[in-house]
């Protein structure tokens, strides 16, 4: 077969170092900007993002060139780079090591946006750790 075709959909969850509260609302949307393009820049898709206060959720379309790793490391690296150079915050900003990597199918996508765009309600009703590990026991 001459080319490659691939239906690769994950949400990726990574949190704050400490899961401090650092990500303000006022810069929020443009930190979600700069994370989209580093994603668009790696030939993959943006489905959804939003970047709690404490976490970030973010719903890709992978391209079969770059690994979940490499694209965590390039995006999680760049938006430091980004929130340090501008000083929205005193001291250092770090992602914490890590992240959760959940795979969808094709017919999860509309779910999978709608939960991840939904992020300020859900918290409202269940807290990040409940909610990552709700996550991970999915995965058995």
């Amino acid at each position: 077969m001459a080319n490659t075709y691939t239906q690769l959909y994950i949400q990726f969850v990574f949190a704050v170092t400490g899961r401090e509260n650092l990500i303000k609302e006022s810069f929020r949307d443009e930190l979600e900007k700069v994370m989209c393009g580093i994603v668009t820049n790696h030939k993959c898709k943006t489905y959804a993002i939003y970047c709690n206060p404490d976490h970030t959720h973010i719903f890709v379309g992978m391209h079969p060139t770059i690994s979940p790793s490499k694209l965590m490391e390039q995006v999680k690296s760049g938006s430091s780079k980004w929130i340090n150079d501008k000083k929205f915050i005193l001291g250092k900003f770090n992602w914490q090591d890590g992240f959760g990597a959940f795979t969808y199918s094709k017919s999860h996508i509309d779910k999978v946006v709608k939960y991840v765009l939904n992020q300020p309600a859900h918290h409202k009703k269940q807290s990040f750790k409940e909610e990552y590990l709700l996550l991970l026991k999915n995965l058995r």
